[in-house]
This record gives C-alpha cells, sequence and structure tokens, in this order.
C-alpha cells in the first residue's frame, strides 16, 4: 500500500525543487490501464461507475449504452493530468506499486494544480443532490422541496434526451470554488460532472439505455468576453461571448474511434481518437507485423461537426470599426441548433490551433489561429421577442400568463398596445396599431401538399411621407422580433439584401453568404431610405415580397432560399416635400409593380395646424427634461416586457381561422368596395386587396386571442374584419386618392396611373384625331402650340405645357 500523499513535499508543486526526488514516482493514467478495465471511473472517458450489478453493461448484455468520448472537450489525458503515488524505499514486490482503485483516483489531479479530481466530484454531487432554487427560479414546473438538478436527471428516463444543461449561476451560488475550477479548468471539471451525472442516473435507473451517456451543458458563466477582448489569457478557459450567426457549414463526419484491420492476419485493433489525433497502431498485436494495419473506415464510429461562423453584434461594435469574426466548431447535438441570422450567446472553450505553413508538411509557423469549442447555444436576446422555433420555446410562468390572461380583458387593449409600441412618437395611432398587427402576423397557410401554393401570413408596410415625422423611430421593431434586420437604401446592394458567392478561408470551396432578406427569415426586415434604392436593389423584392423565396443561379450554386420576412419600409418624397397634387408613385418614383406587394401603404405628412404643433412641441419637450423616463413611464401604460410576453404567447399558441359569419362580411366588403369604384369609373379593390384584408384580420384576432379562452373559441369573427376593414381604408385613402377627382383608385398602386388620366389621355387622342380629320384635309405641319391651344378651349380637362 502507498504512503499518504504530501502536499507540502511535492515537488511539482513546491517551488524550491526543481526536480522530482526519489522517493515520487510519476505514473499516467496510461499506467493504469488494468485499473481502467475494473473501474471505469476516468474523468476522461465519460462512463459511469461501474458497480457490477448497476449498469446494463456491467450485466454482461449486449444493449447498453455505448461509451464515446466528447468532441468538444479533447482532454489529452498524457498532458491535462498525472498521478502521484509513492513507493516504498527498498520495495521489489511488484503488487505493491499497485494501489487500489480508489487510492490511484483520490491521487488523481489537475496538472500543474493541487485540485484533486476526486474532491471535485464530491462536491459536484453535493451541488446534485443539495441545490433547491427559490420559487422563481424554479418555476411551476418542477418541485421546490427537491433538489432542482435531481428533477432534471429523473427527466432524462421519460424524454430520453441524455443531456443536462446547468445554470453556472446556480453553481457560483452554491459553491464559488467550484464554479472557479470549472472556468478555470473545463477539460478536467466538465467530464468529472459527466462521471457524477451518469453515476446518480444508473445508480437509479440501471435497466435503461440511452443512445450515449450523459453529457453535462453548462451556460451563464459571468464571464462573458467581447469577441475583440479575447487574449492568450483564455485560451482552454471556460468563457461567453454574444453575436450573430452569419454562416453554417454543411455536417461534417468526425472520426471519434478508428478501426484497423491487419492484412495479413486480419486481426482487427480499435485506436480512439485523442485530442483531435488518431493514435495508429504500427504493430500487429496478433502477428507481431509492423505496419500492416489498415484503417477501415465503414466500421469507424463517427460524430456530426458543423463550423460555425460568428460576426460581432453592432451595439458591441466601437464607432468606425468593422466587426469581428469568430469560428465555432459545434459537435454532436449542437450541429444544426443555429441558423444564419440568429442573435445567440455562446458558452464554449477557447482553443488555439497551429497553422501549417504547407497542408502536406508537419511544420508548423509560431502563429496560432483560434476558434471556440461550443458547450452551449442560447438564443437570449432580452430586447427581442422569444423566437417561435419549438426548441427554443421559452415556459412563461402562470403568474406571467394570468397577467397576459388579465390584460387581455381590457375593453381598450388594442388602443394600449399600440400606444405602448412606440410611446415616444406623437400621434399616428393608426401607422402604430398597423404596425403591431405586423408584429403579430397573421395565420400560416400551406397547401403544397394538395398542389396548392403557399400563401403569406408576413404583413408588409410602407411609410412615406415628409421628412423628420418620425418615420425611420419605427425602425426600432427590428430589435423586438428575433431574426429582424436593419439596413439602409442607400447603403444596400442586391447581393447585400439576397445572398453572394464567396470562396470560404478554410475550405477554399465555394460557398453562399446570405443577405439581410435570408437573414430575417421568419423575422422582420426595416428598410429606410427606400427611395434611395437603385432599381436593380429594389428588383430583388418582387420574389421576397409575394413568394417569399429568393432563387439563386451564381457560380454553379442554384438553390432556392426561404425569405419568409415582413417588410417595414420608409421612403421620402424625390421633392423633399411631399406635393398633395401628385400621386404616390410620382411622389416616391417607384414601380407600381413593387409599391401593390405592401398591405398598408401610410403617408404621415407634417400637418400645418396650430393645435397640432402645440401638441407635437408639448410632447417633444417632455421627452427631453431632465426626467424622460418617468415621462415615458407615465405614457406607456404596459411594459415593454408585457407586451413581448403578450405577442409571444398570441403567436405561440393560436392560430385564428375565419369562421363563415366573418368570411362572408369579406366577401360583401369586397364586393361593395368593387361596385363604390365602378360608379365612379375606378377600381377601389383587388384580390390582392381582399387578401390583404385577411391577414389584417387574422393578426387583430391573434390581437384579440386571449380573451377566446373564455369564449372557448379562437377564430376571426367580425369585429376582427370590421377592423382590419377601417385600418385599410384609412391606408388607402391617404395613398390611393386621385388628386384630381378625390376619389379613391387603386389603379395608382396595381397599374401606375388613375381612371382619370387613362380618360384624360383618351380623350386627348380622340380630340387630336377629330382635329385631324376636320381642319387638315391635306399633309400639312402643324404647330404643337396651337392645337394645344385648340384643346384646351374645347375641352373641360386640364392640359399642362
Amino acid at each position: 500500500m502507498a504512503d499518504e500523499y504530501d502536499k507540502e513535499n511535492d515537488p511539482f508543486l513546491s517551488p524550491q525543487t526543481d526536480r522530482p526526488t526519489k522517493k515520487t514516482i510519476l505514473t499516467s493514467p496510461k499506467a493504469s490501464r488494468q485499473a481502467k478495465r475494473t473501474h471505469q471511473d476516468s474523468p476522461l472517458h465519460f462512463t459511469p461507475k461501474t458497480i457490477t450489478s448497476l449498469t446494463p453493461r456491467a450485466l454482461g448484455s449486449l444493449t447498453a449504452t455505448p461509451t464515446r468520448q466528447r468532441s468538444d472537450i479533447k482532454t489529452d489525458s498524457r498532458l491535462r493530468q498525472i498521478q502521484l503515488s509513492v513507493d516504498k524505499e527498498g520495495s521489489n514486490n511488484r503488487e505493491a506499486r499497485f494501489v487500489e482503485n480508489t487510492e490511484i483516483e483520490s491521487r488523481l489531479v489537475i496538472w500543474g494544480t493541487d485540485i484533486v479530481l476526486n474532491e471535485c466530484k464530491e462536491h459536484i454531487r453535493n451541488f446534485i443532490n443539495k441545490y433547491m432554487p427559490d420559487r422563481q427560479e424554479c418555476g411551476d414546473f418542477y418541485d421546490i422541496a427537491r433538489p432542482f438538478y435531481l428533477q432534471k436527471i429523473e427527466e432524462i428516463e421519460i424524454t430520453r434526451k441524455p443531456f443536462l444543461v446547468i445554470d453556472g449561476a446556480d453553481l457560483k451560488f452554491f459553491n464559488v470554488d467550484l464554479y472557479h475550477k470549472l472556468v478555470k479548468y473545463p477539460q478536467e471539471i466538465i467530464p468529472a460532472f459527466d462521471a457524477v451525472v451518469n453515476e446518480i442516473f444508473f445508480e437509479a435507473n440501471q435497466n435503461v439505455v440511452l443512445d450515449h451517456q450523459i453529457r453535462v451543458r453548462v451556460f451563464n458563466i459571468d464571464r462573458t468576453k467581447n469577441m475583440r477582448n479575447l487574449n492568450p489569457d483564455d485560451i482552454d478557459q471556460l468563457i461567453n461571448i454574444s453575436g450573430m450567426v452569419i454562416r453554417c457549414s454543411s455536417i461534417i463526419p468526425e472520426m471519434q474511434e478508428a478501426f484497423y484491420q491487419c492484412y495479413i492476419c486480419q486481426n482487427t485493433a480499435v485506436s480512439d481518437v485523442n485530442a483531435g489525433k488518431v493514435i495508429e497502431p504500427t504493430i500487429c498485436n496478433n502477428c507481431n507485423s509492423s505496419h500492416t494495419m489498415v484503417l477501415i473506415h465503414n466500421l469507424s464510429q463517427y460524430s456530426d461537426k458543423q463550423i460555425i461562423k460568428v460576426q460581432e453584434s453592432p451595439d458591441e461594435m466601437p464607432p468606425g470599426q468593422t466587426p469581428y469574426n469568430v469560428l465555432l466548431f459545434a459537435h454532436a447535438d449542437l450541429v444544426d441548433q443555429v441558423q444564419p441570422g440568429d442573435r445567440v450567446t455562446i458558452t464554449g472553450i477557447y482553443r488555439v490551433v497551429p497553422v501549417k505553413v504547407n497542408p502536406r508538411q508537419r511544420m508548423i509557423k509560431s502563429v496560432y489561429r483560434t476558434y471556440i469549442d461550443v458547450i452551449h447555444f442560447e438564443k437570449s436576446d432580452k430586447t427581442r421577442l422569444k423566437a417561435d422555433d419549438t426548441d427554443g420555446e421559452v415556459r412563461l410562468t402562470k403568474e406571467r400568463i394570468e397577467q397576459i390572461i388579465n390584460l387581455s380583458k381590457r375593453p381598450e387593449i388594442y388602443d394600449e398596445l399600440a400606444h405602448a409600441l412606440s410611446p415616444s412618437i406623437y400621434g399616428n395611432i393608426d401607422v402604430k396599431k398597423g404596425v403591431l398587427l405586423q408584429l403579430f402576423g397573421a395565420t400560416k397557410k400551406d397547401f403544397t401538399e394538395t398542389g396548392r401554393s403557399h400563401f403569406r401570413s408576413e404583413i408588409n408596410i410602407l411609410l412615406c411621407g415628409d421628412p423628420g415625422t418620425c418615420k425611420s423611430h419605427t425602425q426600432f421593431i427590428h430589435e423586438l422580433l428575433p431574426r429582424g434586420q436593419y439596413t439602409s437604401g442607400k447603403g444596400s446592394s442586391a447581393v447585400g439584401l439576397t445572398a453572394y458567392v464567396t470562396r470560404d478561408p478554410d475550405t477554399r470551396q465555394l460557398v453562399l453568404q446570405t443577405g439581410s432578406l435570408v437573414l430575417s427569415d421568419n423575422g422582420i426586415c426595416c428598410i429606410d431610405e427606400f427611395d434611395k434604392m437603385s432599381e436593380s436593389t429594389r428588383s430583388v423584392l418582387h420574389e421576397v415580397m409575394e413568394q417569399q423565396t429568393l432563387s439563386i443561379a451564381k457560380a454553379g450554386i442554384i438553390c432556392q432560399l426561404n425569405a419568409r420576412t415582413s417588410i417595414l419600409a420608409a421612403a421620402n418624397p424625390v421633392k423633399s416635400k411631399w406635393d398633395t397634387k401628385l400621386t404616390t408613385i410620382a411622389n416616391i418614383e417607384m414601380p407600381h409593380t413593387l409599391l401593390s406587394r405592401f398591405d398598408l401603404i401610410f403617408l404621415i405628412l407634417d400637418h400645418q395646424s396650430e393645435v397640432f404643433d402645440a401638441n407635437l412641441a408639448r410632447h417633444l419637450v417632455a421627452i427631453y427634461e431632465k426626467k424622460p423616463n418617468d415621462h415615458l413611464a407615465q405614457m406607456q401604460e404596459i411594459d415593454l416586457s408585457l407586451l413581448k410576453d403578450y405577442i409571444y404567447y398570441a403567436r405561440q399558441h393560436y392560430h385564428p381561422k375565419l369562421t363563415e359569419e366573418a368570411a362572408e362580411h369579406l366577401i360583401q366588403s369586397y364586393l361593395e368596395m368593387r361596385r363604390t369604384g365602378s360608379q365612379h369609373g375606378s377600381i377601389s379593390a383587388y384580390p390582392r386587396q381582399l387578401e390583404s384584408l385577411i391577414r389584417l384580420s387574422e393578426a387583430h384576432a391573434k390581437l384579440r386571442c386571449l380573451s377566446f379562452i373564455f369564449r372557448l373559441s379562437d377564430h376571426v369573427e367580425i369585429v376582427d374584419v370590421v377592423e382590419a376593414l377601417r385600418l385599410y381604408k384609412e391606408a388607402l385613402m391617404q395613398s390611393s386618392t386621385d388628386p384630381r377627382t378625390g376619389m379613391i383608385d387603386v389603379n395608382i398602386l396595381a397599374a401606375g396611373f388613375t381612371e382619370s388620366d387613362r380618360k384624360m389621355q383618351n380623350d386627348l387622342i380622340k380630340m387630336i384625331k377629330n382635329y385631324m380629320e376636320s381642319v387638315a384635309k391635306s399633309y400639312t405641319t402643324h404647330q404643337y402650340q396651337q392645337v394645344l391651344d385648340m384643346m384646351r378651349k374645347t375641352s373641360s380637362n386640364v392640359f399642362p405645357n
């Protein structure tokens, strides 16, 4: 039996000695291979403690949870850990050189430290068995009287998802010393977590077989780093960074266990992949032949791997500098968890890898490349609404749900939510209501299985009018919805909005880099200075705003990307001041084919009213007082966080459909609009406008959907159709009014000209034809001014010069 370990005389921990004494024997965990075969508790193998009567593997069954090393840890046992044991002097007894398994384990420490892994495991077990948060942190789905993480381990038996997510704040609150060890030495402490959790699980569930051993994923580490502040001190440590995903590679198979076979005697051997390196056997154990082992690829074990590029968030970027990028490696279940456009917080281990001079040579440079092995992804941006992804669904507490339901009972909930959306903007209540309905969105409909096309559920809105009327202030909406993007018309190109082909610097292959419209899929894209976009840039929006797809055929890459995004655009008139004598198309000079794809077009004009100016001035002065937040709080009766949860709850749980009464009311309203326009010789509605009315009705029904709980219904009712008609007619009256007749004419947006313009053009043709037939008996030349003066005298129409 070995002597007790003397920490004070430890030659690797004491600065007084330069080398070990003769009494100290240094052996790596590899030296105790025989002990590991009977006691699989090494934290480097991530297996539960195999007591003979516990796990299915110990029972000799062929069906058992497989043992696989974690790709995101990559611990090299030969470098990171040592085994300190002491022999008695002069002892030649072979048995004296091997101690019991428990003593071997108790002396296993992290290289360069006095941290004993066995003690860390005891602290981890103590944390798992005793940590109990308060009611607010625990939520309504767990028993507050029982240990929190024990209940989460019990859930694994039901869900059969072998993962345990641990909040770093809980660990820091319970055991600060263990928390700092985790952050400092994640390569050793996280496997210790795995070993303890697996041991606890298999002790309670002896016959349960999982896909692999339970893996612990830690998040919410208070060591949040900016991408610019990452330095060599962070290497091999646990860090947090946040940013936006801009590129995701395809799934790459990464070898975990190599299978070799001797081509002489057909003997087989298995070699584990350690720290990303395959240890190839050089000698066959059966025939002792050298260099006869051949790698059999199809019998080797692989795991999924994905390369992700994350860009620095705009709010973390210093002014005047370009954003930083960081490379991430996602393994196993973390593959395909994020998509381009997601804003995520990443917890992982900061890594370095040497750069080779030539890929075919072993010579390396003194410069190292950095990357992060991802431990946990979290789509958490507190300034945004919850994501619609099922995997990322956030559970609201019962108290929060009751608060949302009580809020929906208010009779003026529609107006209150509109005021809470942007309380700093004075007036424009209909514009706020339109943007609010855009946030809720309509019900998604997909009839591709029946051979019909996909109908969009997103609402597009255009704001145009005089400068300085707070059009751009509404662009903060992109900060509320997940996958929201903001761009300016002058600084955007066609490839910046859609996608472009570039060469990956790592693989040197052509890849497709997505733009703003694709990154805002299932979100919203806010475009300011919409009128200053080039014609080629605006042309890409036609397919996106109606079919919600983006067709790409560049450099041999042919694909169709999803762009299911709402468009909120703001435009100024070409003459700086809105001319009421001109149509909307003439003021902003945009093609009618693009304007017809907007569901609502609002005019925000600078009203020349003394009462309005006085109220607006008081509102602005109150914002710039000493305590503007108090003033905004008085105007904003509903807290912004409550508004986010309200919209999230409605979008996630309610998908209203049209009732027969509401559908009949829509049909009659549409026919009435068509009939009214035909009486004046103009057209006031097209089928595209009917689809806009349906989307607005469904969005208003979602807004009121929480009150459906008491009526046991989630359908679109007549009151929703009435409000959709009112809002649509209000926007139509502003954007589609003929300045000549004062009547609503949808032809302004659908065809680019009014009905009166068409009639005047026909009258002009007839008058010129009659004049030529009556006056000009032969082929003579006529002065243009003479013909124009004649038409002005004989016609009631006004002909400009």
